[in-house]
């Protein structure tokens, strides 16, 4: 009787902390933590706007595409913590993090982040140098003597 009263008080507090969603996402070497809390709409990204830390019009659209294709642009409150990388790996890191966060929201979103390939983690990375050589794959240029 006891375990059954103490489980069903855990289950209450569990439900009651979830004030937010959170989503990890990654590109290149940006690394997104990203919270979308009910209420009122806004979007922060390491406590600031989204128009001072972006300056690119082209990166601030990546970052609000999975919220304008699905509809709920004013519907949520994003917190976003990003680090790494430059500006179009963070852009594109949060916008995997969104999505990924949209989906537990509301499952019924996959199809449509899907189909904007807003879900699939892009692996590419900057191959590493290796030695002898100038760059990844660019030798030094050959001499006869």
């Amino acid at each position: 009787m006891k375990k059954k009263e103490s489980e069903e008080k855990t289950e209450k507090i569990k439900t009651e902390k979830i004030k937010y969603l959170e989503a990890v996402g990654r590109r290149k070497a940006a690394i997104a933590r990203v919270r979308i809390l009910s209420g009122k709409p806004g979007l922060v990204i390491n406590e600031k706007n989204l128009e001072d830390y972006f300056s690119l019009n082209q990166q601030k659209n990546k970052v609000l595409e999975p919220l304008k294709k699905t509809g709920l642009e004013n519907k949520f409150f994003v917190s976003i913590k990003v680090k790494g990388g430059g500006g179009t790996g963070q852009a594109e890191a949060i916008r995997l993090g969104i999505s990924r966060c949209l989906i537990k929201f509301d499952p019924n979103l996959r199809p449509i982040l899907k189909g904007f390939g807003f879900l699939t983690r892009d692996a590419r990375v900057v191959e590493r140098k290796k030695y002898g050589l100038k760059k990844a794959r660019r030798a030094p240029q050959w001499q006869k003597r």
